[in-house]
C-alpha cells in the first residue's frame, strides 16, 4: 500500500499524468480509493484537488516502470523494486504483468 500512496503522491503533486502504476501497485491505489471519504480528504490536503484514477491504454513496459519508480524515488520515497517490475531478476510474465519489454 505504501507504494501506491507514494505513486499517487507523485502523480498528484507533479500532475504527472504520463505515469502508470505497475500491475502490483495498482490494487493498492484501488484499495485506497474504496475509502472514498479518506481518499478525497487526503487528496484535498495534499494537492488541493481530487486525483482521479483514469485507466489508460499505456502498456506497462519495463522502461515505463523504471521511469515511474525513479520518479517515486526522486520524490523521497523508498521504492520496492519487486512491486514495480524493475528488479534485475525480473522475467515475463511476473515482471510487469501485462506488457512486453520487461
Amino acid at each position: 500500500m505504501d507504494q501506491a500512496i507514494a505513486f499517487v503522491y507523485v502523480l498528484g503533486s507533479q500532475k504527472a499524468y504520463d505515469m502508470a502504476p505497475s500491475e502490483r501497485v495498482d490494487p493498492g491505489w484501488h484499495s485506497f480509493m474504496l475509502h472514498t471519504q479518506e481518499y478525497a480528504a487526503w487528496c484535498q490536503e495534499q494537492f488541493g484537488y481530487f486525483v482521479h484514477h483514469s485507466p489508460n491504454a499505456r502498456v506497462r513496459t519495463r522502461p515505463l516502470m523504471v521511469s515511474v519508480a525513479d520518479r517515486v524515488a526522486a520524490a523521497g520515497f523508498e521504492v520496492d523494486a519487486r512491486l514495480w517490475g524493475t528488479t534485475a531478476e525480473c522475467n515475463q510474465p511476473a515482471c510487469c504483468g501485462d506488457g512486453d519489454g520487461c
